[in-house]
């Protein structure tokens, strides 16, 4: 079977591993191993004036919802958070997939304002600056934080083994703890949601290295059942050898 590390936090990588399909999940030996643990930041969310919200993960949205019972328009990055965002009851809307299509949207768009950016404590894009300096008021407000985690035993000793491993990885912070954790990556198959998270990982001697068609899980997934399947044809020409 080839490993597959699942580097995410533990809800989402479980996610992510069960919308494989069933053929290549039952190849693959899947490893949970979070490089990062999110912590909900206790406070009360700031809506008071607001006439809308900006949610750009799932994450944002739970530990949102959880600190306020206000339900203003939302708009989101990608598909997954609106649907989040929709479940717990915002009126939500996906406005792109990635930070930077979400802000020209929402400048082309002009919603009412003031918007407030509910967002982790590690955050890319400014939005709430850029937002702001082109005529939409926009403030920010953290309601978790990502607290970075050590390689388990497990993964170690997958790393270690210098078999073929193959390794997605979705954030640029991940990407770049990963990147200073992993040692010898001569046997890697490494994945990256974007341009922005391939970029830590380029420094490393890695057998193999793709960056995802589109920043969103379909698309890793793909990229994970090629790289799957890639390496099952490797290791099949080395056993007739």
């Amino acid at each position: 079977m080839v490993p597959l590390l699942m580097t995410r936090p533990l809800a989402a990588a479980k996610r992510f591993a069960a919308s494989l399909p069933a053929e290549a999940l039952a190849g693959l030996q899947v490893i949970y191993a979070p490089l990062m643990e999110i912590q909900p930041v206790q406070a009360p969310v700031r809506t008071q004036g607001v006439k809308g919200v900006i949610f750009t993960s799932a994450n944002g949205v739970e530990a949102a919802s959880r600190e306020t019972t206000v339900r203003l328009p939302a708009y989101c990055v990608g598909k997954r958070t609106a649907q989040a965002a929709a479940e717990h009851g915002w009126q939500a809307e996906a406005l792109g997939q990635c930070a930077d299509e979400l802000t020209v949207t929402l400048l082309r768009q002009r919603p009412d304002a003031p918007l407030l950016h509910l967002r982790g404590a590690h955050a890319r894009g400014s939005i709430a600056r850029r937002l702001t300096e082109a005529g939409l008021p926009c403030d920010e407000q953290i309601v978790y934080d990502q607290a970075l985690l050590p390689l388990t035993e497990e993964a170690q000793t997958v790393l270690a083994a210098q078999n073929g491993v193959i390794v997605p990885l979705f954030s640029p912070r991940t990407a770049r703890h990963f990147a200073n954790l992993c040692g010898d990556a001569s046997h890697l198959h490494l994945i990256a949601l974007s341009e922005a998270v391939a970029e830590p990982l380029k420094g490393l001697n890695y057998k193999a290295f793709s960056v995802s068609k589109a920043p969103d899980a379909p698309a890793m997934a793909a990229a994970v059942v090629d790289a799957a399947a890639q390496l099952s044809r490797l290791e099949g020409q080395r056993r007739a050898e």
